[in-house]
């Protein structure tokens, strides 16, 4: 472009208007008075420099502008022919080269002065400046768009539900239309459409040719060419084709079926080639699927049992011919169903395999003789003691004393709802000491906790005495035989009587040092600390008499105390070493879990090199979270520890299967005998601790009764998680988190499906929102209550309302337009509504007792006099969920049906005769339950001189009581209790026997005759 380039011809150039070329040189500090006046080159280097300043662009350095002017670019191309062969002749192409070099001239440049420098440098940093403020007003304008486009997406989304609804209703009333069309149209006679005999039929197809021998198969590219050739039919000697596993009767008729020649049958359907490659026909490649020339025999390990699934799975074939090979056999079972050694080696016959004898413990023998190999040298051990005793008896604080630490009130509500496993340092030598909870939810962890100990230290309140979980406590004592030592808190009180405590004790069979027994007795004071020492002393002796030693070296083995799942650090386990030497890099099996143990923690936090015999501890790097009470080992490598704990699992998954099954059966056959199912109430337990999860199941399930049935589809360690939400949802449960919290994911599942959560932290509020949500599901119970009866006197009649009553209301008060009964001889003969009640020619809403009144009873006149009219309201009561735990006293029952109670007669009245006593008539069941037992209490008709056969009763066979927890669906075995009935006479005794047991009188009878 030359220096005499005007405006017109440089807008001309750049494609822009005359007008806005001026406005941006005017811009660009430039007056100009017409378009045909001259821009020179420095005049567009400054229009230049402001567009790109304006455009947000950094301006170009005038280095630059002179770049073009050191750089050269030499192109060359070079044309040639080359000659390419096609086959039969040669052809001549064209082919052009181009070569492009660049040339740049080097530059020594100058160096800039200082001054230079900082102008430089202010000059980046007021467009960075400027770069910036233009970024945040693009991000504040991007902002303000979104929450303009977020709100129009909302109203689009609102109107769109609306025309969803509208459309819904209008088709829904057009389906409604449609449908009387068709009952319509199909009310009319249909007109069956004649057929046209003279239409020609379609040709039949041709019928295929014989099968080419596999050897001559036909090149590729002619098989290319023959695509669309029909395929060979497969005749009946080849239906065994695709066959590996042949039974007996499948090779008779596999020899029989080859000898006919009835191969390619007209009328077989074409196909094509490609297709029949693809299913291994005549035209197969080397690649295809070749027919094994003899049936695969497999060798096949059983062990005791095996489910469908797995021996399918060993036998490589479908699940569903296993179980189509049972049938056969006549056993009816499912893909998940357990059959026993015997029934799977003949179904393993029969599908034309063997079946080797495998012996399911073979894992878990080498790891006996693992264990066996850890001899050494026992030590002195350290005890280890059970805190054990009712709730707020002061056991954590007894233990914060010894400790000096606050233990207490770190639990939620002030009480223990883990197993604590602490080990400390005593004037006395080292003691590990075990806190278990004393609420009643928590008896299987006492039971654990007493299966573990030494000895058990009894805490008992001097002001409260003996309470229900202290029994429970002598009785786990007793059951482990572990010894016993009584620690009488709380003596500071003003209500204090260690006297009573150990009196109270006395009925227990607890009898203390100062009454001639074997129990060592302490008063204490948790708070003061008085008597602690003489406690420790106590412990200390009953240590040094029981003599306790371990050995100290080799392979540790022990039992799980408490487990739970970390977020950060994963599955851990609280453990007791019970002999050896627990180290880091063991390799641990635990139950059905295993792994190799990372870390060792003690309960201060620290990481101690390795835990001897009675110590607790930590470990982590576990397979998964363990059970409670289970027992360890250490072994030599991980593949063992593999074999063991996938071994276990199997039998733990085959036996719950089991269960599960009969569990089934018994509901579908309750469900059948009540005729309509129970209310069920779903729950998804996650808890911080294992033993939590059992209390919390345990107690929950225990709520169940005849009307209602708590089912826990699923328990578990750790928070809420988005699986737990999503099954929580499918069965419509409701998910209870005890000291744990549901995730992000897990909330917005539970939020969108509404799932009832709750959180937790103490059991009680546990129990009695279950107790809550169960007794709203039973909804209410409409009862009949009578409220006064009257008796007809004499009978009037009368034009208007016919027969009428004059009656006496004898007792209660009959009310107007209350429902009635008509009694005569104690009979029900009819049942309505009063029509008319009068007294002295006025109608009255009501007439109490003693007073004399007409009553016409409406749609009925045989009323006779001595007739009773009985009238009742209706009400309605809600139901409640009887209790299952009973605390000191027994004071609620379960009233059994009728059904039940007569199958509990007829097992009593067999027993009793079995034995030789006298037979019994059953008049009342009761059912009284707790958290591990249920008692029967049978109210029991019988002869005055059979009284003193009362004592043999007790005396009935255990399998009576294993058909009373059978019948009446109960975990325990029930304690069986008889009492005579002498609420009536003697006379209606015997009436009753005569009429349900006539045996028994005539037994009775008999016996007196011999007897005079």
């Amino acid at each position: 472009m030359s220096q005499q380039t005007t405006i017109r011809k440089l807008a001309e150039l750049v494609n822009t208007p005359v007008e806005k070329l001026l406005e941006q040189l005017a811009g660009a500090g430039m007056k100009f008075s017409g378009p045909d006046q001259v821009v020179t080159s420095s005049e567009k280097v400054k229009l230049l420099g402001f567009l790109r300043r304006s455009h947000g662009k950094p301006e170009q350095a005038p280095e630059e502008t002179d770049q073009s002017a050191k750089k050269i670019t030499l192109n060359r191309r070079k044309q040639q022919e080359v000659t390419v062969n096609s086959g039969r002749s040669k052809t001549t192409v064209n082919v052009e080269v181009r070569q492009k070099r660049t040339y740049v001239k080097a530059d020594g440049g100058r160096a800039m002065t200082p001054d230079e420098e900082r102008a430089d440098i202010l000059r980046k940093l007021e467009e960075s400046r400027a770069r910036n403020l233009a970024e945040q007003q693009a991000l504040a304008e991007k902002d303000r768009l979104r929450d303009e486009e977020i709100v129009r997406k909302r109203e689009e989304e609102v109107a769109a539900k609306e025309r969803a609804e509208a459309e819904k209703k209008a088709a829904e009333e057009a389906a409604v239309a449609a449908k009387a069309a068709e009952a319509l149209a199909a009310s009319k006679p249909k007109v069956r459409a004649p057929i046209d005999e003279t239409a020609p039929r379609p040709p039949r197809a041709p019928a295929a040719a014989p099968a080419a021998p596999r050897s001559a198969a036909p090149p590729r590219s002619d098989d290319r060419n023959n695509r669309n050739a029909p395929r060979n039919e497969r005749g009946p000697g080849d239906r065994f084709a695709g066959q590996m596993h042949l039974s007996a009767a499948d090779r008779a008729r596999r020899g029989n079926s080859n000898n006919s020649n009835n191969r390619g049958r007209p009328g077989s359907r074409p196909t094509s080639g490609r297709r029949d490659m693809s299913r291994g026909g005549g035209n197969s490649g080397p690649h295809a699927f070749e027919r094994p020339t003899a049936p695969v025999v497999r060798e096949v390990a059983i062990g005791d049992t095996i489910t469908v699934a797995d021996l399918a799975q060993k036998l490589a074939l479908k699940g569903g011919e296993v179980v189509k090979a049972l049938f056969k056999m006549g056993v009816m079972a499912t893909i998940t169903q357990s059959i026993d050694h015997d029934t799977a080696a003949l179904v393993t016959e029969e599908l034309g395999h063997k079946a080797i004898r495998a012996s399911d413990n073979d894992a878990e023998d080498a790891l006996l003789a693992s264990a066996g190999e850890n001899k050494g040298e026992a030590v002195q051990r350290p005890p280890v003691v059970t805190i054990m005793g009712h709730v707020d008896h002061g056991k954590t604080s007894l233990l914060d004393y010894i400790r000096r630490t606050k233990v207490a009130t770190g639990e939620a509500g002030g009480i223990t709802q883990h197993i604590g496993a602490y080990h400390v340092e005593t004037p006395k030598g080292v003691i590990s000491f075990l806190d278990t909870p004393g609420h009643a939810a928590f008896t299987s962890m006492r039971a654990r906790g007493a299966k573990l100990t030494d000895i058990v230290v009894l805490v008992v309140a001097a002001d409260d005495g003996v309470m229900p979980q202290t029994k429970e406590a002598i009785q786990h004592a007793r059951s482990a035989g572990v010894p016993l030592i009584v620690a009488i808190n709380k003596i500071d009180k003003s209500g204090a009587d260690p006297m009573r405590v150990k009196n109270e004790l006395l009925s227990e069979q607890v009898v203390a040092e100062d009454f001639g027994g074997d129990t060592q007795m302490v008063e204490i004071s948790a708070k003061t600390g008085l008597g602690i020492d003489d406690l420790l002393e106590a412990v200390s002796v009953q240590a040094e008499l029981l003599e306790l030693k371990a050995v100290d070296e080799g392979r540790a083995n022990g039992v799980v105390i408490e487990s739970s799942l970390d977020k950060g650090r994963g599955p851990i386990a609280t453990v007791l070493v019970q002999q050896g030497r627990l180290k880091k890099g063991d390799y641990l099996v635990c139950g059905i879990q295993y792994g190799r143990v990372r870390a060792l923690f003690d309960e201060t936090g620290k990481q101690p090199e390795f835990a001897g015999p009675s110590i607790p501890v930590q470990v982590l790097g576990l397979s998964g979270v363990p059970e409670a009470g289970d027992d360890f080992v250490v072994v030599d490598d991980e593949r063992l520890a593999k074999d063991v704990a996938q071994q276990r699992e199997t039998k733990r998954r085959e036996s719950r299967l089991v269960a599960t099954a009969g569990s089934r059966m018994e509901d579908i056959m309750a469900t059948l005998g009540k005729g309509e199912g129970q209310q069920v109430l779903n729950l998804v337990i996650k808890a911080d601790v294992q033993g939590s999860v059992q209390a919390l199941s345990q107690a929950l399930v225990a709520l169940s009764n005849d009307d209602i049935r708590i089912n826990v589809i699923h328990s578990g360690v750790g928070g809420i998680t988005e699986s737990d939400a999503n099954s929580a949802a499918a069965s419509k449960a409701t998910v209870i988190g005890f000291n744990v919290r549901a995730d992000a994911s897990a909330r917005r599942i539970i939020e969108s499906n509404g799932v009832d959560l709750r959180y937790f932290s103490i059991i009680y509020d546990v129990i009695d929102q279950v107790k809550q949500v169960a007794s709203g599901l039973l909804g209410v119970e409409i009862r009949e209550e009578i409220i006064g009866i009257a008796e007809v006197r004499d009978v009037f009649r009368s034009s208007k309302l016919g027969a009428v009553a004059g009656s006496m209301v004898i007792e209660g008060v009959v009310k107007r337009n209350k429902p009635i009964r008509v009694l005569r001889d104690s009979v029900v003969i009819f049942e309505g509504e009063l029509e008319s009640l009068r007294r002295f020619k006025e109608n009255v809403e009501e007439v109490r007792n003693g007073t004399e009144c007409g009553i016409a009873v409406k749609a009925y006149n045989d009323v006779k006099p001595g007739d009773q009219i009985e009238c009742f309201e209706r009400i309605e009561v809600p139901r409640t969920l009887r209790a299952c735990r009973v605390p000191k006293t027994f004071h609620r029952t379960d009233r059994v049906s009728a059904q039940l109670r007569r199958e509990l007669g007829t097992l009593v009245h067999n027993a009793v005769r079995e034995h030789g006593l006298p037979s019994v008539s059953v008049s009342d069941v009761e059912i009284t339950r707790d958290m591990a037992h249920a008692k029967v209490f049978v109210t029991a008709l019988m002869p005055e001189r059979s009284v003193e056969a009362m004592k043999g009763l007790k005396e009935l066979a255990w399998g009576l009581r294993m058909e009373l927890a059978r019948a009446m669906k109960l975990r325990h075995v029930p304690e069986l209790h008889f009492h005579y009935d002498d609420s009536v006479d003697r006379g209606e005794r015997i009436d009753n026997l005569l009429r349900d047991l006539p045996d028994t009188v005539a037994a009775e009878k008999r016996r007196e005759g011999d007897e005079e």
